[in-house]
């Protein structure tokens, strides 16, 4: 019989001292995703990536806002949410304790401001999506004057109308217009 116990106290605990004790992860473990939302351009890559649908992006161009939604019941921790965000602003935390009393909490949800079209005046973008490709254009070397800061700023609808406009004139008005 103290023959048993010696081999007992030799092999020590079977089991870990959950919930009471923090539960170890390995290193590589795809927990909760969190969004760091001054991260985020609300380019809405993660909801296109996403395959069980638990990440929408809806549009209210009355309001001028984008609203992220993480629906925590859908995910599946696959994290490719993480691998397309190209400012790595969603991160797979080793958090997996989700529990909650009512699925509303289940949801993380975020807002942007759209940018107003610099021509019409209608909101049509992430504000910050287009500094962002504005400052990606800066640091590759390029000069951004305001006729390309205008460009921009402007919705595809007015870049399609000025487009036809020039494409209308006569070819030398359309270089006169260049110089």
């Amino acid at each position: 019989m103290f023959k048993l116990f010696k081999i007992i106290a030799k092999a020590g605990e079977p089991t870990t001292k959950y919930p009471f004790a923090p539960f170890p992860v390995s290193p590589g473990f795809r927990g909760k995703p969190e969004l760091n939302a001054r991260q985020c351009i609300a380019c809405a890559a993660c909801t296109q990536a996403c395959p069980a649908g638990a990440l929408t992006m809806q549009t209210d161009s009355r309001a001028g806002r984008r609203e992220w939604a993480l629906n925590m019941g859908r995910c599946v921790f696959c994290g490719r949410c993480e691998e397309v965000c190209p400012t790595r602003a969603i991160q797979l935390t080793q958090e997996f304790e989700l529990a909650v009393a009512s699925k509303a909490d289940l949801i993380q949800r975020a807002s942007f401001r759209l940018e107003n079209c610099a021509c019409c005046g209608r909101p049509f973008a992430p504000r910050k999506e287009v500094h962002h490709a504005m400052d990606l254009l800066r640091q590759s070397g390029l000069a951004l004057d305001d006729t390309l800061r205008g460009l921009y700023a402007t919705c595809p609808e007015c870049k399609r109308k000025r487009t036809i406009e020039r494409d209308a004139l006569p070819l030398s008005r359309r270089e006169e217009e260049r110089a």
